[in-house]
């Protein structure tokens, strides 16, 4: 595949980076920030990228993968090279008060949750999450029950 394939790709697919930066970080300067970076290890990725599963899941995996290295890291390095072809993506600001409690609780949920979650309300099944998170799929299925338990409460008290 080539550089076009990829960008084509990534515009196609840029509402995952958008939810997943959205769920896991809350100021402006570190979701830019993670975007780039997202963006720049998916590149650097996109070469072992065979095809054996849907690109959005690849995606998800690399951008799920590269949040939880930021959030570890005290600060991001700047990537070096020029990604600025790939920031011509804007996520759309207006939402629901609805969505917007929906998104307070999910951040409110750990980090395994909150990917669980937000990979199961995109439509992935159980195998599919379970083959992102690296859990099993009996164990995606628990997981997932008891989030909906503890979101269900979380929405109700609001």
């Amino acid at each position: 595949m080539t550089e076009k394939n990829f960008l084509e790709l990534i515009q196609q697919n840029r509402g995952i980076l958008y939810k997943v930066i959205r769920l896991y970080v809350n100021h402006p300067e570190d979701e830019a920030d993670l975007l780039q970076e997202i963006q720049l290890q998916a590149w650097k990725s996109f070469p072992r990228f065979q095809g054996d599963s849907k690109f959005s899941t690849w995606l998800y995996r690399v951008s799920l993968n590269t949040v939880l290295t930021f959030k570890r890291r005290p600060a991001l390095v700047k990537p070096e090279e020029n990604l600025e072809q790939l920031g011509g993506v804007h996520e759309p600001h207006h939402r629901s008060d609805e969505s917007e409690a929906l998104y307070q609780a999910i951040r409110e949920l750990s980090e395994v949750d909150r990917m669980i979650i937000t990979l199961h309300l995109d439509g992935y099944d159980n195998p599919e999450i379970a083959d992102i998170s690296g859990l099993t799929k009996n164990n995606v299925g628990v997981k997932l029950h008891r989030i909906k338990e503890v979101l269900t409460r979380r929405l109700k008290d609001n």
